[in-house]
């Protein structure tokens, strides 16, 4: 099975923006780069296991490929933060899951607005 590049940088995107996540928040709370790997591994190990589950689908999807990766992340990545003895409070769970959404189908979602633009341009110019 062949991987395409557009997957390679959909998965390098989605990467990019956890750490970017992992990093947006240790800086509000004043917390070091120390801990950051550590942070940052429960939520990129639940990614993986987002895009494993995506089996096949188009990754610039946000319906079924974006939801899956998303959500996979948001409650893998918790529980696994939990496991290991980090905390996961209330305030905690919902920015997680805010910000995660943002920046995991945000992306996805401009994509779906650009190829919407470009569909109709082309149709009216032909």
């Amino acid at each position: 099975m062949p991987i395409h590049r557009s997957a390679v940088l959909s998965w390098l995107a989605d990467t990019v923006l956890v750490l970017a996540f992992i990093l947006i928040g240790r800086a509000s709370h004043d917390e070091g780069i120390a801990g950051t790997v550590t942070t940052f591994l429960p939520f990129f190990a639940a990614l993986q296991v987002g895009w494993l589950l995506r089996s096949g689908r188009s990754a610039e999807r946000i319906r079924w490929s974006g939801l899956i990766i998303w959500a996979t992340t948001v409650v893998l990545g918790l529980l696994l933060r939990a496991a290991t003895g980090d905390g996961v409070a209330l305030g905690f769970i919902v920015v997680t899951t805010i910000t995660l959404a943002v920046f995991l189908l945000g992306w996805r979602a401009i994509l779906l607005g650009i190829g919407a633009i470009r569909r109709r341009s082309r149709s009216s110019s032909a």
